[in-house]
């Protein structure tokens, strides 16, 4: 698609935002002073309400909801509806939840601005993989159980192969890593079963939904009891499923994984 670039004088910019896991109390300065400056700011579906309200009076809000399962807003509209509002000088912001670099979308989003000749800069947020474990009292990384993280999606692109589970669960445990798998609750059956090739199926997991939010819930359980659990405390999307050791004071917590409540952090 072409656009006009001869009224360089008349460009906007665009802003990636990131909105955070939810709370609203975890948006940085930098992401609010963004948004109290636009002039029309793009929502993403998860984007709290409260967050969005920062924005001026005057804003024009376009929601541009993304979820899996449920109807979306095309991708090459979202893309369009930034550099045309951009070229016609528009101070704009695209309101993610999370961190925009963090299955975000926000480099290919990045790519077709760049390549319309509009000017973007991104502001980070918090990720929910973050937040997720935080909420719980739990480190990514420890110096005695993981030396690292990974964060990795459990939807793949359609047409694509998706991730290799089966060698991601032996690098894991090779490197003693934790695993961070955001939308991965539709494929957890899948998930579980190829990440037991490589890993015991003692391995701690937590399932977090709706993390930093009043209505956050979360399960404990080992993975070979992932599919299971998810189904029983009838956990959803938005969740967060993080695989590793670092969890082993939770699952050690003096309740059988079969038996421990769901959990609901308090408002």
């Amino acid at each position: 698609m072409k656009y006009d670039l001869s009224n360089s004088s008349a460009r906007g910019q665009v802003t990636l935002v990131g909105a955070g896991p939810g709370d609203p109390e975890l948006l940085t300065l930098k992401a609010l002073k963004a948004i109290q400056q636009a002039t029309v700011v793009l929502v993403d579906d998860l984007v709290n309400e409260a967050i969005v309200a920062y924005a001026p009076a005057s804003a024009r809000i376009v929601y541009v909801g993304k979820r899996g399962g449920c109807k979306s807003t095309p991708q090459s509209f979202i893309e369009k509806l930034m550099v045309t509002a951009a070229l016609e000088g528009e101070n704009v912001v695209r309101l993610k939840g999370g961190d925009p670099f963090i299955f975000g979308r926000g480099g290919e989003e990045m790519e077709a601005l760049q390549a319309a000749g509009v000017r973007v800069s991104v502001i980070n947020g918090i990720t929910a993989g973050i937040a997720a474990v935080s909420s719980l009292g739990v480190p990514l990384t420890h110096r005695e159980f993981a030396h690292g993280v990974v964060f990795v999606t459990g939807h793949a692109k359609p047409g694509s192969t998706g991730t290799d589970w089966r060698a991601l669960a032996h690098t894991a445990r090779q490197a003693k890593l934790t695993l961070v798998v955001y939308m991965g609750v539709s494929g957890a059956e899948t998930i579980q079963n190829e990440l037991l090739h490589g890993l015991p199926g003692d391995t701690p997991v937590a399932v977090i939904q709706n993390a930093s939010l009043s209505t956050q819930r979360h399960a404990v359980c080992t993975l070979a009891e992932l599919e299971s659990t998810i189904s029983r405390e009838q956990l959803a999307s938005p969740s967060v499923i993080v695989i590793g050791d670092v969890l082993q004071g939770l699952l050690a917590s003096g309740m059988d994984a079969n038996e421990l409540p769901l959990q609901h952090r308090a408002a």
